[in-house]
């Protein structure tokens, strides 16, 4: 088990960029792939991207490809979810999620740790 936490999510003008964080206290966050969902309430959850243990590589659905960048700062105990470009529909819940297995594929719903969310809101 590993505990999680998002945060940064906040207003932004569309076109901006965010930067959102997972972070754990927890020793075991090293051992754990990290990956970003985000879904809106009564609507399904869409996978984002992935990042390894190690951070040096990443996973993206094609539907997520070129705005969307993963990283990893393990002296840190955090992963980054960079959303350049910001549109109205980018607008909702943003989780990570934490699995052993580092996913590859976009059919991925998650692993069994969860953070609580973290909400963006885009302006126009």
């Amino acid at each position: 088990q590993v505990q999680l936490v998002e945060s940064g999510g906040r207003l932004v003008q569309a076109g901006g960029s965010l930067r959102l964080s997972c972070s754990s206290s927890g020793r075991s966050f090293i051992r754990y792939a990290i990956s970003w969902f985000r879904q809106a309430p009564g609507k399904e959850r869409t996978f984002i991207a992935a990042i390894d243990a190690s951070g040096e590589s990443t996973y993206y659905p094609d539907s997520m490809k070129g705005r969307f960048t993963d990283s990893r700062d393990s002296a840190k105990n955090k992963v980054f979810l960079q959303i350049a470009n910001l549109r109205p529909e980018d607008a909702t819940i943003y989780y990570c999620s934490a699995d052993p297995q580092f996913p590859v594929k976009s059919e991925y719903l998650g692993g069994n740790n969860w953070g609580q969310g973290t909400q963006v809101t885009v302006s126009l």
